[in-house]
């Protein structure tokens, strides 16, 4: 039998399944037939409503729709329900997943299931025995052959179907929620382990979308004299045309609000949606750089993994790179529900009592896709000359073309994907980690060779004058940086 999965993330519910190490996300559809789960819930005055259904009222109807109850997952009242007599988030949160799981069930048959939980859950002892608790309570009560719940960004770096990273650095996983962003930084070493986490409020896809909206609908004012504000069902149908630009990634979109006398309609680019998502990315940014800063397990360099939820983020993955994060790991969407399914695979039967369910922040790597750099080797062949005293070089010389090395403290040579100041050719992107610092001190350049590594660091330690040669070789591919001195304006303009 199979293994289903669920990605308990209320920017949409996702399920998938997995038979022999290989899995699939499912489309699970609700009673109008939409495959989108989007945690809010809408209370009629009589009957509740969930999923897609109840997001399609959120502008119409704003005090009858909650979104929060996943987020805030207890026993406290929300806002929503009969008069006098608000529905608990806990009583929110069960008849949604009791809905999507009798569905996603029915989709699939499986013998075991496994729950991705969102970090925010396991943050502390309190938090996660409430929290997990309520979620063992649904899933008693519906029957569930419950195997395991994991923490969510484990069970994404388990999906299957994405690509490696690598192993020797840390990753850190963006992800979007409904009313914030997580951040998870993980090592993989004996086990891909949760070392670090941090949410970041206001920093969720329901801010984010509210924000797209407002600002689409002032240019559409602008462009038409027509106030979506009108009338709350056109909010609303302009809410889902702006959602559905931001997610199918299109260059443009036109909007168009038909009514009864007359229709309006408006182009929109990408790069307007760019353009009002600075702030938001802006915080994100800022936000993963402080939690580096401070993170006893960040050190160097590290992996940036972007869930589905991060990457359609506009202008995100430009300003990751502005910041120096050059190795960026996008994910499929359902990536979290398929790592999850993948995890329940190797994982014995249900336990016959839930309190038995085991709560993972680790997993072992095995499960993990990680890359196998090529190796690489690079070797400086210094210039046989008089001892006379040698200059400094002031040009780093690639297939005839000359690169200045500022005086700054490093001038490095690697990948152009890693930010290096002189990109070796695209032949060594194989090599995943070829970075050659050469640190100024005391007025020198001076090359550590990687393969004298087990000597003293001071016999390793060479001068890198001019006419010195650099020869760094990856499988077929090879290059050779010849250091050059230039006279007058041009050795000027190395050091300014």
């Amino acid at each position: 039998m199979a293994t289903l999965g669920i990605d308990l993330c209320d920017a949409a519910f996702q399920a998938a399944i997995a038979n022999h190490d290989e899995a699939r996300p499912l489309t699970i559809a609700d009673a109008q037939g939409s495959g989108e789960w989007p945690g809010f819930a809408y209370f009629d005055g009589q009957n509740f409503a969930f999923g897609r259904a109840a997001e399609d009222n959120w502008f119409v109807h704003p005090r009858r729709v909650a979104h929060t109850f996943w987020a805030r997952l207890a026993h406290e009242p929300s806002t929503i329900g009969p008069i006098g007599k608000a529905a608990p988030f806990s009583e929110l949160a069960f008849h949604f997943f009791g809905d999507f799981v009798r569905r996603a069930t029915a989709a699939a048959q499986a013998d075991k299931v496994v729950l991705a939980v969102p970090g925010a859950y396991l943050k502390d002892p309190a938090t996660e025995e409430e929290k997990i608790g309520l979620l063992l309570g649904m899933a008693g009560e519906l029957d569930l052959p419950l195997t395991a719940i994991v923490d969510e960004a484990c069970a994404t770096l388990c999906d299957p179907r994405a690509g490696g990273f690598n192993p020797a650095l840390p990753v850190v996983l963006i992800d979007l929620h409904l009313e914030g962003a997580d951040l998870t930084l993980l090592t993989a070493e004996e086990h891909l382990e949760r070392r670090d986490f941090i949410h970041l409020p206001q920093s969720g896809t329901a801010q984010l979308l509210k924000n797209f909206t407002a600002a689409m609908g002032n240019r559409f004012l602008r462009h038409t004299a027509f106030d979506i504000l009108e009338d709350g069902r056109i909010e609303q149908l302009f809410f889902r045309q702006t959602k559905d630009f931001v997610l199918n990634g299109a260059p443009e979109h036109r909007f168009q609000i038909n009514t009864a006398k007359r229709a309006y309609e408006m182009l929109a680019k990408r790069d307007q949606l760019v353009a009002d998502a600075q702030g938001f990315v802006a915080t994100l940014v800022q936000g993963l750089q402080s939690f580096l800063h401070h993170s006893a397990h960040a050190g160097g360099p590290c992996t940036i993994a972007l869930t589905d939820r991060a990457a359609i983020v506009p202008g995100l993955e430009e300003r990751l790179r502005t910041a120096g994060f050059h190795r960026i790991l996008k994910l499929a969407a359902g990536a979290a529900a398929c790592g999850a399914a993948r995890i329940g695979e190797h994982r014995s039967a249900p336990p016959a009592d839930l309190a038995d369910v085991p709560v993972d922040t680790a997993v072992p790597v095995a499960l993990t896709r990680r890359s196998a750099a090529a190796p690489w080797e690079a070797h400086l062949q210094k210039l046989r000359a008089s001892g006379a005293a040698r200059l400094q070089p002031t040009h780093a010389v690639l297939d005839g073309i000359g690169q200045p090395i500022a005086a700054g403290a490093r001038f490095t040579i690697g990948l152009g994907s890693l930010g290096a100041d002189l990109a070796l050719p695209a032949a060594f992107e194989i090599a995943d980690d070829c970075s050659i610092p050469l640190q100024r001190e005391g007025g020198r350049l001076w090359f550590v060779d990687h393969a004298a590594r087990a000597i003293a660091s001071s016999a390793a330690r060479t001068p890198v004058e001019a006419g010195d040669r650099i020869t760094v070789r990856c499988g077929e591919a090879s290059a050779e940086i010849l250091f050059a001195h230039c006279n007058g304006l041009a050795a000027g303009r190395a050091h300014d």
